[in-house]
């Protein structure tokens, strides 16, 4: 799944788009407010749903290779979010769905259900 396939359907604003930004090809999801969950990861192609909104957050993706952040429940970031991601490249989205609706959409779209 590219990252516009989800863009409209989940409502979606753009915070900061990434290098290769519609090249990027997502197939795995992990939905996640506790970072230590995320470091055990191990999978590629994947994209980080979260309300965490968090400098933490950009850091952890770095470290696992998650290109995509999906911050979720209409959660304001913090500027020092915001300028991380740009600083490390990392692709920032913002929806107002709560998480549980966006995972499912995404199963949807992602043909998982």
């Amino acid at each position: 799944m590219k990252i516009a396939d989800f863009i409209e359907p989940l409502n979606c604003k753009v915070i900061h788009q990434g290098r290769n930004f519609e090249e990027i090809e997502i197939r795995h999801v992990v939905a996640s407010d506790l970072m230590s969950d995320v470091l055990v990861v191990d999978k590629d192609q994947l994209m980080l749903v979260t309300s965490l909104p968090s400098d933490q957050v950009i850091r952890t993706a770095d470290i696992v290779g998650i290109h995509v952040i999906l911050v979720v429940n209409h959660k304001t970031l913090p500027e020092s979010m915001i300028s991380l991601a740009k600083e490390m490249d990392i692709t920032l989205i913002q929806s107002p769905l709560p998480k549980f609706e966006t995972c499912v959409k995404l199963g949807r779209l992602m043909n998982l259900s």
